[in-house]
């Protein structure tokens, strides 16, 4: 919803030819609705929030090399280890596995998670996530290379 300034709507108020009543009537309204939405004590603050990439690794070959590893963008709570986005997103998926859709095609895998799960049941839990497609990951050894050295 777009907001508007209240002095704006009431100069649009008198050019329109409204008697100085309802104006008032309508101005007193307006900043009434205005001071309710501020004070509004169910709104929660913005959690700020980093993120995390849960690594695909099913035969535990993560530190070879010669392997293409992908995983999936997740969010959590930014005062949360980074550990808890497994242990959130499991608790998603049980939740989610209760449900009448969840008992017709349970989540058995962390890529149906990602893909299939409920946003809903995971903003319960903390967690957000954020690519439903697996992403590539790529190694590095942290340095950019030289023209002179071209080590990689």
């Amino acid at each position: 919803m777009a907001k508007v300034d209240i002095e704006l709507v009431q100069a649009i108020l008198q050019k329109a030819d409204l008697d100085a009543i309802k104006i008032s009537q309508i101005m007193e309204d307006l900043k009434f609705e205005a001071k309710q939405k501020e004070a509004d004590p169910d709104k929660e603050p913005p959690v700020k929030k980093q993120f995390v990439i849960v690594v695909n690794d099913p035969y535990g070959k993560i530190g070879e090399t010669g392997f293409e590893y992908q995983g999936w963008v997740v969010q959590i709570p930014e005062d949360d280890a980074p550990m808890k986005a497994l242990e959130r997103l499991h608790k998603g998926v049980y939740d989610f596995n209760l449900t009448p859709k969840g008992r017709r095609m349970p989540i058995q895998t962390i890529a149906e998670a990602c893909e299939f799960g409920s946003a809903k049941i995971y903003k319960e839990h903390k967690v957000w996530v954020k690519t439903k497609e697996p992403v590539l990951v790529l190694r590095t050894n942290g340095k950019v290379p030289r023209e002179d050295n071209q080590e990689f």
